[in-house]
């Protein structure tokens, strides 16, 4: 029987790093992320329907999605980016459902990496959930460093999605990623063995 762990987090939490540690242990990965570019290459029906929605100046000139102009429009409005993540739910979702069921023919454990996690509520989809967890001022200081962005700007992005600190009231198990790297390493290394996996 595969247990299908949901792993999920903030903007700049540190769950790529999470990830890359079940990565290294030979899991396989069903990451959203890639699915959700995958859903809207040329020519294909999310895209259609994006343009429709938000008009072709979200295009590029070879006919892809400009994820920076769409980014832009979504992050500064929250009726946009629910429209946005509405519109491509159900794309996204299939295809995620899809892979989990074909990685669990080949491993007992299959990591679901799903950033929406709870907003989209792909709890119900999951074994149970990890959240990567840090403090807010240590998240915005992160964001701000990553991105090279303003203050304000990295806590409008940390705004468009739920807390961490609501995350990690909801989640089963929690990687604390304040600290080095090894510690969070410790800390998934540490739940395997004692899941015996």
């Amino acid at each position: 029987m595969s247990f299908i762990l949901g792993v999920t987090g903030g903007i700049a939490s540190g769950k790529s790093t999470v990830i890359s540690i079940f990565r290294q242990w030979g899991f396989p990965i069903v990451d959203a992320d890639v699915i959700a570019r995958a859903v809207v290459e040329p020519q294909t029906p999310a895209l259609t329907k994006i343009v429709s929605k938000f008009g072709s100046e979200i295009l590029l000139a070879d006919g892809h999605l400009d994820r920076k102009k769409l980014g832009t429009a979504i992050f500064a409005d929250k009726n946009k980016r629910r429209q946005l993540n509405d519109l491509l739910d159900s794309y996204i979702r299939t295809e995620i459902v899809k892979q989990v069921e074909q990685l669990k023919e080949q491993s007992e454990l299959v990591i679901v990496d799903i950033p929406l996690l709870y907003e989209r509520d792909y709890d119900q989809l999951v074994d149970q959930v990890a959240v990567v967890y840090v403090a807010s001022e240590i998240q915005l200081q992160r964001l701000m460093k990553r991105d090279q962005i303003s203050r304000s700007q990295a806590q409008q992005k940390i705004d468009s999605q739920w807390s961490l600190e609501s995350k990690k009231q909801k989640a089963d198990i929690v990687f604390d990623n304040q600290g080095t790297v090894e510690q969070t390493q410790n800390q998934v290394v540490e739940w395997l063995k004692q899941n015996h996996l």
